[in-house]
């Protein structure tokens, strides 16, 4: 089993702790097997308590364990300037040097950066805290406008619910898209939401409004996707003026017409890639693409990789089980 190390520091935040222990906890192999051993350890060591906010935890493990996890989960706490415990930097950067996999969650961004581990990479933390992480610690490049950040080994987390973003998204990198749907279907949260970060998730459609006036035109331009759309031919098969339709669709789905329907078009094609042996230029018919070069132009522009590089990432994570994170290339 994947062993994930929870890191409860004094002054934990109570849904940092919980959310990734709910979320990993959540997830299914195809046999009904949980892949992961979750962990809640802390300084104080066996049984040691920590203050959670209005209540206590205690945790059973303590540092020493940190050594055998495969993941370590660091989550905010109330007061992120204050110094690390003692041997806290210490057993994260020989966890790391181990190769462990680390993430922080919102301003657990600063007991990471405390440890120098950070320095030279991109990270996030909430943007309310972003100014200060970045003074504190002007080594590390903090980009706020994003849900979480990969860099491979190390992952920065946004606020609150975009620390299941990122954990489902390394259920994902894991044991593949089916498991990482059960865990989000069983949280009760979508596995992809849209943000400011082209994320590596997929759907099998993009999110339809439920009880809208679009839902029949959107599940119509799912259905013709392949199909050489344009403005005009989506507004005459609504029965609207484009201006009305433009207008209509915006009020409804935050997007335009031809923005969705590149986003379903791929959606799709993250289907094929991970699914099928299909090479890129058939894809790209399936998808509804102009050619090749369009598809992995608009590729590259919405997931942030090449479609080759997504099929590496993913095309056989579900059957192999790895731990291993892939840099994106």
């Amino acid at each position: 089993m994947h062993t994930v190390a929870v890191l409860a520091l004094d002054g934990v935040i109570p849904f940092d702790l919980s959310a990734p222990i709910d979320t990993f906890n959540w997830a299914r192999l195809p046999d009904g097997r949980p892949p992961y051993r979750v962990r809640v350890c802390s300084p104080a060591g066996k049984d040691g308590e920590v203050s959670a906010g209005p209540f206590s935890v205690r945790a059973p493990y303590g540092l020493e364990d940190l050594a055998e996890a495969d993941t370590i989960v660091l989550p905010g706490t109330e007061d992120p300037t204050v110094p690390l415990p003692p041997g806290v930097a210490e057993a994260l950067r020989a966890a790391a040097a181990n190769g462990t996999r680390i993430a922080s969650i919102c301003v657990g961004a600063f007991v990471f950066a405390a440890t120098g581990l950070l320095d030279g990479y991109r990270a996030t933390t909430h943007w309310i805290a972003a100014g200060d992480l970045a003074a504190m610690y002007p080594q590390v490049e903090v980009d706020p406008n994003v849900l979480y950040v990969d860099n491979g080994q190390f992952l920065t987390s946004a606020g609150a619910a975009a620390a299941m973003d990122m954990c489902l998204h390394m259920i994902r990198l894991d044991y593949g898209s089916a498991v990482a749907a059960h865990a989000a279907r069983m949280s009760v949260v979508p596995l992809e939401r849209e943000g400011g970060q082209a994320q590596f998730i997929v759907h099998t459609q993009p999110p339809t409004p439920a009880g809208t006036t679009m839902e029949p035109l959107l599940r119509w331009l799912e259905e013709n996707a392949e199909r050489d759309l344009t403005l005009d031919d989506i507004a005459a098969h609504a029965g609207v003026s484009s201006r009305t339709l433009g207008r209509r669709f915006r009020e409804q789905t935050g997007t335009t017409p031809l923005q969705w329907l590149h986003l379903a078009r791929v959606r799709r094609s993250q289907h094929l890639l991970e699914n099928t042996d299909h090479p890129v230029e058939r894809i790209a018919r399936q998808a509804g693409f102009g050619s090749p070069t369009a598809f992995r132009d608009r590729f590259k522009r919405v997931v942030g990789i090449s479609p080759q590089a997504y099929r590496r990432a993913f095309r056989t994570r579900g059957t192999r089980g790895s731990a291993a994170v892939p840099q994106p290339a």
